[in-house]
Order: C-alpha cells, then sequence, then structure tokens
C-alpha cells in the first residue's frame, strides 16, 4: 500500500496532535483572530455603497479582503471620483481579479462572510450558474459551498422573471439578497443617510452592528 494513502490509526492519532494545517485560532472569530469579510465591487450604479461599506468596516477587529472587478473600477471614478488606489488604502487586503490562484479561491481559507456591494445582475447571474471565470465569481462560489454568509446588494430595476427567479435560486443556495432600498421613518437629509441606512442593514447581517444606526422605535 502507497504510505501517502494509508489512513492509518497511527497517522490519526498524529495528526491529532500535531494539529490542522490552519491553526484553531485561525478557523473561527474569536480572540485569536479578527472577523473576515470579502467586499467586492462590480459595474452595477452605486459604486458609493462598496465605498461606504469599506469605510464603515473599518473598525478593530474586522479584517478587510478587496475585490473590483474592471466595470466596478469604471462605475466608482464614474460616481465618485475614487480611484482603485483610494479603495485599497481602506483595505487589509487586495487581490487582482484574475488572480484565481489567490487564497480567497480556497475554501481552506478561513472567511467568515463576503458582501458584492453593488451586486450586478451579470455577476448575480453568473454566481447562480456557478460560473468561476474569475476570483470574484470563484470566491463567490467557495462562499456558498462553505456555507458561509454571501449579501448580495443587487442593484437593478425593473427586474424580469429570469431575474427573480435566479434571485430564488441563489436564496435556495444560502445566499442573502439585499437590495438597497432606503426608508424614510428617519427622515433623511443627505444622500449619504439614504446610502448609510441601506449599508446599516447589511452591517446587522454580517453581525457587525453599527451603534450610531438610526433604528425603528416609535
Amino acid at each position: 500500500m502507497n504510505p501517502e494513502l494509508n489512513y492509518s490509526e497511527t497517522q490519526r492519532q498524529e495528526q491529532e496532535r500535531t494539529g490542522p494545517l490552519v491553526p484553531k485560532s485561525e478557523q473561527a472569530p474569536g480572540p485569536g483572530r479578527p472577523f473576515r469579510t470579502i467586499l467586492a465591487l462590480t459595474g452595477a450604479s452605486g459604486a458609493i455603497y462598496g465605498l461606504r461599506l469599506l469605510e464603515r468596516l473599518r473598525r478593530p477587529g474586522v479584517e478587510i479582503h478587496l475585490l473590483v472587478s474592471h466595470a466596478g473600477l469604471r462605475t466608482l471614478e464614474l460616481e465618485t471620483g475614487r480611484r482603485l488606489s483610494d479603495l485599497k488604502a481602506l483595505a487589509d487586503y487586495h487581490y487582482p481579479i484574475r488572480d484565481v490562484g489567490a487564497r480567497l479561491a480556497s475554501g481552506s481559507y478561513p472567511m467568515d462572510a463576503m458582501v458584492i456591494a453593488p451586486c450586478s445582475i451579470r455577476t448575480m447571474s453568473a454566481i447562480a450558474a456557478g460560473i468561476s471565470s474569475n476570483l470574484l465569481l470563484r470566491a463567490a462560489d467557495v462562499t456558498l459551498k462553505e456555507r458561509r454568509k454571501l449579501i448580495l446588494m443587487v442593484r437593478e430595476s425593473p427586474l424580469h422573471l429570469g431575474h427573480l427567479r435566479t434571485m430564488v435560486a441563489l436564496t435556495e443556495m444560502g445566499a442573502i439578497i439585499a437590495p438597497p432600498i432606503p426608508a424614510f421613518y428617519n427622515r433623511p437629509q443627505t444622500v449619504l443617510e439614504l446610502v448609510d441606512y441601506s449599508v446599516e442593514r447589511v452591517l446587522d447581517l454580517l453581525g457587525l452592528p453599527a451603534a450610531e444606526a438610526r433604528r425603528w422605535d416609535p
């Protein structure tokens, strides 16, 4: 028998003694490591949602892994005047979208959640079909297969039947469809307040609620 394929009791005991390849302190959020989230921006209108979420995620105990599609970069510059360097300065790590060999492409790398803000219909549809042609799509696929939290801020209207069926399919897979829909009970006075409402709802979904969030409490 090939010794490399001999999963004997002795080998099992040795693995238990030496521990897993990923240290236990790296496997789950806690004193040993921060909450790790992937933040991805795609080409849909609403780059401000991704930018603002990036700003709001910068806090102790949170580690941000940034991905931006080529269309996302163009939208970012057109809508906000910001460039990739501005986003990279706010994130802990950034990965080129074509780097399909990066650690985010493997389920063995401990990650807690992924948010795509904004999420284009093209990206949403590709994820639902299981397409992994770049690192952003692969990371989303890994998030689903590892039963981690995937939040899609889908930015499109109106929606046809194909869009709605795709959303249903993704919801059945475990994703959370969270379109950026503002509320008005808090009487927003600025565009930023409208944006922040949706961003704060996503922070709630991540389990990272914002202390300053204005909530319905009549």
